[in-house]
């Protein structure tokens, strides 16, 4: 016989949103499990690979000051205020208009409040100055693209906060415990059975809450739901998320909800050693300085318009575009002039991908393209810039390249030795296709009724994201939507 254990709520998966729905549920008094499929030293999934921007709205640095740590640069930073009509309308224009209304409005009109709970529960908030501002000539920051907040110490202290505060809280956390199958009676979900160093056992309780992210990490299920190829997509984050508890909850009636066809994919460094799934270097193999550079194909062409709008509204589809090239990769391409102001933490870094070279022949040698196709390609965007545009990164500046594909700001001649080219290939980060549900978190059949007993939250959740997003909305929603699944849990 399996083990038996009794609990009020269990929340399966132990990121982000999983601790957010375990803390809300634990202040309410109930006796809480949280289970993790990971080790400790291996737990935390996604969020742990994660920078830790949150996208939030706000009225301006002023607004911000009670929830962020003090820094001798505040005093000389612009940040733009960021509105809940214009966070809901950034959803609508980076997926299409394919983002659920109910889900939106509930995550723009509540996340501020909700990151404010996590701060007064003992999270820690910075701005991100290294990724989302940009020091002007007379010595202040300006921030850009709507994304300006991100917890201390990036992925590794949002987890290493929660988990602080749900032992606080008196959470039960639980690890290695790998989450199988759900426990049903009189059609009521009332558990899980999982599998645990090595026996079965059998968590019961009033409420489970599913919290334990996609199917990015099972190479069958991306090449099943995505499409031929993704296969060979590279596993940015957990290797534990595969979906297993998704298809328990389809088992048992669930309805699938969102776009079960796309996913949050970027641009991955294609030659470092290691770069899957790496706890050390996490998210600092992605190579998100791309506007201000050209991207070619192993044809040495060029085929996105890197400029088309701030990277926070592009950077999670290109790495679909990437895989689709030949060979599912691509190279970033800078001068010595763009190089200083590449982000420090992904391109400064010992192991990397790069190639140096001081004329662009040789650099489309070392990279492995057609030195013609190359070097024509370069001369044809040099060429084709509109120079009359100021250069600015801080506002997409109208600065084009009137070429085929155009880029649309930022252009910026390759034209100044030494040149760099960077090889990236698609780094896959979650699935947007999830389970239905409510929003309060209800996991829902496909007449609509409710699932009794079973709750959703984080990249488990559907709706809110096809075909992009929005940068730092993925963490927010996991906030959001762990509470309100935790608050009636």
């Amino acid at each position: 016989m399996p083990e038996e254990l009794e609990f009020d709520v269990i929340v399966v998966g132990g990121g982000n949103a999983g601790f957010s729905a375990a803390h809300a549920a634990a202040e309410r008094g109930r006796r809480v499990v949280l289970l993790e499929r990971g080790e400790f030293g291996d737990h935390g999934g996604n969020s742990f690979y994660t920078a830790g921007a949150t996208r939030i709205t706000h009225t301006g640095l002023d607004d911000l000051r009670d929830v962020i740590e003090p820094d001798d640069r505040h005093e000389r930073t612009v940040v733009p205020p960021y509105s809940p009509e214009e966070y809901a309308a950034d959803l609508a224009k980076v997926t299409d208009g394919r983002n659920d209304p109910h889900l939106t409005q509930t995550l723009v009109t509540e996340i501020t409040p909700t990151l404010r709970w996590l701060k007064g529960l003992g999270l820690r908030y910075r701005l991100m100055y290294e990724r989302q501002a940009y020091e002007r000539p007379d010595g202040t920051f300006l921030f850009w693209g709507g994304l300006h907040v991100g917890n201390v110490g990036g992925g590794e202290g949002l987890v290493a906060d929660h988990t602080r505060v749900a032992g606080q809280l008196g959470v039960d956390i639980r690890y290695g415990v790998d989450a199988q199958e759900l426990l049903l009676d009189a059609g009521r979900v009332v558990g899980v059975r999982a599998q645990t160093h090595g026996r079965t056992v059998e968590v019961r309780g009033t409420s489970v809450i599913l919290a334990a992210g996609g199917f990015e990490a099972s190479a069958e299920l991306r090449r099943r739901h995505l499409g031929p190829g993704w296969e060979n997509a590279v596993v940015r984050g957990t290797p534990h998320n595969t979906g297993r508890m998704l298809e328990a909850a389809l088992r048992i009636g669930a309805a699938p909800g969102g776009d079960w066809s796309t996913a949050h994919s970027v641009q991955w460094d294609a030659e470092a050693v290691d770069n899957a799934s790496n706890r050390e270097l996490t998210n600092r193999l992605t190579r998100q300085s791309y506007p201000l550079g050209i991207i070619v194909n192993a044809e040495g062409r060029r085929f996105l318009d890197e400029g088309a709008d701030f990277r926070n509204y592009t950077y999670a589809k290109y790495g679909r575009v990437i895989l689709e090239q030949p060979g599912s990769v691509a190279y970033q391409i800078f001068d010595a002039t763009l190089r200083p102001m590449l982000r420090s933490e992904e391109y400064d870094m010992p192991g990397i991908g790069v190639h140096q070279c001081d004329d662009l022949a040789g650099l489309a040698a070392s990279l492995g393209v057609p030195s013609d196709a190359f070097i024509d390609t370069v001369s044809r965007f040099n060429a084709a810039i509109d120079t009359a545009a100021p250069f600015d990164p801080t506002a997409k500046d109208g600065r084009r390249a009137d070429v085929t594909p155009p880029k649309s700001n930022w252009a910026t001649a390759i034209a100044t030795p030494p040149f760099y080219g960077y090889p990236v290939t698609c780094g896959i980060t979650f699935t947007f296709g999830g389970l239905a549900s409510d929003t309060h978190g209800r996991v829902l059949r496909e007449d609509g009724s409710v699932i009794d007993g079973l709750l959703v939250c984080g990249e488990m959740l559907g709706g809110l994201f096809s075909g992009n997003y929005p940068g730092g909305s993925g963490l927010a929603a996991g906030m959001v939507f762990g509470r309100r699944a935790g608050s009636i849990a």
